[in-house]
Formats: C-alpha cells, structure tokens, sequence
C-alpha cells in the first residue's frame, strides 16, 4: 500500500504544483490587465468629465430653450392652422367665383344664340318685306324701261322697213 500512497502524494503535489503554475500566469496577466485598465482609466477620466459638464451644458441648454421651442411649435400650429382655413375659405370663394363666371358664360352664349337668331330673322323679314318690293318694282321699271326702249327704237328706224346697210363696215 506503501507504493500506492507514495503514487497518490506525487500526484497531489504535481497538481499543486500545476496550479501554483496556472496562478503565477494568472497573477502576471491581471497585473499586466490592471495596468492596461489603469492606462484607460487615466485617458477615459477626462472625457467623462467633459461628456458630464457637455450633458450638463445641454440640460441646461434645453431647459432654457424648452419654453422658447414650446413657443414656435405654438406659433407653427397656429399658423398652419390659420393657413388651412384661408385656403379653405379661398377655394370656397373660387369655386363660388368659377360656377358664378360659368353660369355667366352659358348666359352670354344664350343671348349671343338669341340675338344672331333674332338678326337673322329680321334679316330675312326685311329681305322679304323691302327687298322683295323693290324686286318687283326693279322688275316692273326695266319693262317699262324696255318697252320705252323698244318704242323709241322704232321710231328712229327708216319706215321703209329697210335695215341702214351703211352702218355695216
């Protein structure tokens, strides 16, 4: 049994010495870490304090601007607001304006319609109450005008009822 003890003992005392080991890295890798952390900390602290009094600055910032953004955003709204309604009352009037000028047209065009009807009727009135007459009165003046003719241009023909052959070339 001697020999197994003897075996078990080493074995303890190579793992003891396996962790002495394992802890000696360890140790030597944190105390490098540490001064990595500590080189960080040392560069990081005063970022940190001027990002503290940034956020500081812009707190304090807001808090100062808060009641004048409040103010726009009031003045945006109500502008935007008041430009819906104009807009609304500008189409109302344009849309009333538009069907206004449009009812307009169609009655210009009907008393255009009616007033070149009622011209051409008249036309053709006075056409066939002047026009006509004067027709006739035209017709009956040239037959009397060549009747008259007729007449006069007997008398000047020679009463032999011979035609004036001289007056042929």
């Amino acid at each position: 049994m001697d020999d197994k003890l003897t075996l078990f003992i080493e074995a303890t005392a190579a793992a003891v010495v396996l962790q002495m080991l394992i802890l000696a890295v360890i140790a030597a890798i944190m105390w490098r870490l540490s001064a990595r952390v500590q080189d960080l900390q040392a560069r990081a602290m005063p970022l940190i304090e001027d990002s503290k009094r940034l956020a500081t600055n812009v707190q304090t910032l807001l808090e100062t601007a808060r009641p004048k953004i409040n103010v726009i955003v009031d003045n945006v709204s109500a502008i935007s607001t008041t430009a819906r309604n104009q807009t609304e009352k500008l189409d109302a009037s344009l849309t009333g304006f538009m069907d206004r000028a449009r009812l307009q047209a169609i009655r210009a065009d009907e008393m255009l319609t009616r007033t070149f009807d009622r011209v051409e009727d008249t036309t053709s009135k006075v056409e066939n109450s002047v026009m006509s007459p004067l027709r006739h009165l035209n017709g009956v003046l040239q037959g009397i005008g060549a009747g008259l003719e007729t007449l006069f241009q007997k008398s000047r023909q020679p009463r032999n009822g011979r035609h004036n052959d001289e007056m042929f070339i």
